[in-house]
């Protein structure tokens, strides 16, 4: 359970990152080349590096903490199960 939490608080971490990164290095650039005033094609690449950098590690974060939720609710359904005797043995 331990590796599962350093990959969701890295995932968020490098979420974050690229986020504040974005905003702090290609403000007001959007990702895709349509703009209505011409823009660098330097901040374009970038905006658009760093915004795949956040979406994917916010993804991973996200399917490491559906995985994690999965397995103690396993576990808590399983531990259940076996404190309830089964209508077999009565």
């Amino acid at each position: 359970m331990g590796a599962g939490w350093k990959i969701v608080w890295l995932a968020v971490a490098a979420g974050v990152i690229a986020f504040v990164a974005a905003r702090v290095l290609v403000p007001d650039v959007v990702p895709v080349g349509y703009a209505e005033e011409a823009q660098a094609s330097w901040a374009v690449l970038t905006a658009f590096v760093l915004r795949a950098i956040e979406l994917t590690s916010l993804w991973v974060a996200a399917i490491a903490l559906c995985v994690l939720l999965g397995a103690r609710l396993r576990r808590i359904i399983s531990s259940d199960s076996r404190r309830r005797p089964s209508r077999s043995s009565r």
